[in-house]
């Protein structure tokens, strides 16, 4: 006679985190700054507020902003400034830095927010694969957020995670 088989990953205590849960909804765009710049790498104050004044930055409505020169000029930090004065009133959220910089800075905005009173002292995974843009920062983000508080912290999949932290007996 066959034994049954039992699926213990299923009956395990095992709480399963996964970032691409907290994925913030929103789209996202890269702003070149270089093609406001003479030749894509002088800026020119004037000829710079007039590109700002006659940007159409409604376009931007509810979007994440990382800004960006995709050249070697040395852009100051009034000019990043000054466009992020423009994006305010519409972008969600602006950044220096390229889209993983942006990813980065939302996941820590999310992981900072989360209430992980509900994992104290139990067994996490954090899961790896993903569908969705989770940079590696936000899984060191998670980290400092969860360690304080759970039992043990894994990563990857039940059925063949790496540990990563266990709580040491008192």
């Amino acid at each position: 006679m066959a034994e049954e088989i039992v699926n213990r990953v299923a009956q395990s205590k095992l709480i399963t985190f996964n970032l691409e849960d907290h994925y913030p909804k929103g789209e996202r765009f890269l702003f070149d700054l270089s093609k406001w710049l003479f030749e894509g790498f002088v800026l020119k104050e004037k000829d710079f507020r007039d590109h700002a004044k006659a940007h159409d930055w409604t376009q931007y409505q509810d979007k994440y902003i990382a800004l960006t020169c995709s050249t070697d000029a040395i852009v100051p930090a009034w000019a990043y400034m000054l466009v992020t004065t423009y994006l305010d009133p519409y972008a969600k959220k602006v950044v220096i830095g390229d889209l993983e910089s942006l990813e980065s800075h939302l996941y820590q905005e999310v992981i900072e927010g989360l209430d992980v009173s509900d994992l104290e002292d139990k067994p996490v995974i954090v899961k790896g694969c993903s569908n969705k843009p989770v940079p590696k920062n936000a899984y060191v983000f998670l980290i400092n957020k969860l360690q304080p508080v759970v039992k043990s912290l894994m990563y990857g999949e039940a059925c063949s995670s790496v540990p990563l932290y266990k709580k040491p007996k008192n």
